[in-house]
């Protein structure tokens, strides 16, 4: 893996967050004490997406027990489940009068469930919403825990997203803690119990495209219907970086034979995550 650090292209110049919608949603997020992947995971689009009132909540804590080398989410000893915090996300999405909201976490692999019953919690409370709000959840592997995933499918998303995140062969480098075989079935299960199944993978980590395309292809023959890729960008100094910086006409690429494949939809670009237009990427493929 290449570890020279590379100047940044011109296509990946990423706008200052600023304006009214920036700041309602800024400030109701720092009232409720709430998190969100958006700030933990130092998101390129934070600025873009609050401006548009939309936002990826991360729940059960901003402390990881996993030490994923290209995540900028703190590790360490995680805080005790905050039962109030579903009711307070709850809050906050009705304030911001959202119509959809994605629901992530840091992996808890300290907790018996995993989490699983905070998620199907936090799901129920949005149900009790007076206006109807599509769920995302984009969810941890559980440890592989079947029972675990099962009680979040119970409390019924709209969507199950978990990335699979890199190709087969960068797993030890990228997620030791992981297991690739382990998130495929994991998303396998959803897609058999009659879920909207979603993954999402960053390039430029030493992957090459024919690795690509076949993780493509596994992740649809195992059920995903919706897809995301982008651009690996190094969050400091003591994560892994940067390989290479994959071009737009290469994820143009990407996205076309994905198509092909047979994804229901894709979202592909040097800026692209998990949550990026979650909500029109639903409505344009699914409602």
């Amino acid at each position: 893996m290449a570890v020279e650090r590379q100047p940044r292209p011109a296509w990946l110049k990423i706008k200052l967050p600023a304006g009214r919608n920036f700041c309602q949603v800024r400030d109701l997020v720092r009232d409720q004490q709430l998190h969100t992947v958006c700030e933990s995971a130092r998101c390129p689009n934070l600025g873009e997406c609050w401006g548009r009132k939309t936002a990826a909540f991360m729940i059960l804590g901003d402390i990881c027990t996993r030490n994923c080398r290209f995540c900028a989410v703190h590790q360490a000893r995680p805080n005790a489940i905050d039962p109030q915090e579903p009711e307070r996300l709850a809050e906050t999405v009705r304030d911001l009068g959202l119509r959809y909201v994605v629901i992530t976490s840091v992996t808890r692999d300290d907790l018996p469930d995993g989490g699983a019953n905070h998620f199907a919690e936090t799901i129920r409370q949005l149900r009790r919403l007076p206006r109807k709000c599509r769920i995302e959840v984009l969810i941890p592997d559980f440890q592989g825990d079947a029972r675990a995933l099962q009680t979040v499918l119970d409390a019924e998303p709209d969507v199950l997203n978990h990335n699979i995140e890199t190709v087969s062969r960068l797993y030890p480098q990228v997620r030791p803690m992981a297991d690739y075989r382990r998130s495929l079935l994991l998303l396998s299960r959803a897609g058999q119990n009659g879920a909207v199944v979603k993954s999402g993978l960053m390039l430029g980590l030493g992957e090459e495209t024919h690795e690509v395309m076949q993780t493509l292809q596994e992740l649809r023959d195992h059920g995903v219907q919706l897809l995301t890729l982008g651009q690996y960008l190094q969050p400091s100094r003591n994560h892994l970086p940067v390989a290479r910086y994959v071009t737009p006409e290469e994820f143009a690429e990407f996205k076309s034979r994905g198509l092909e494949m047979g994804f229901s939809g894709i979202e592909s670009g040097p800026l692209v995550r998990s949550s990026y237009h979650a909500d029109q990427q639903f409505v344009d493929v699914i409602a």
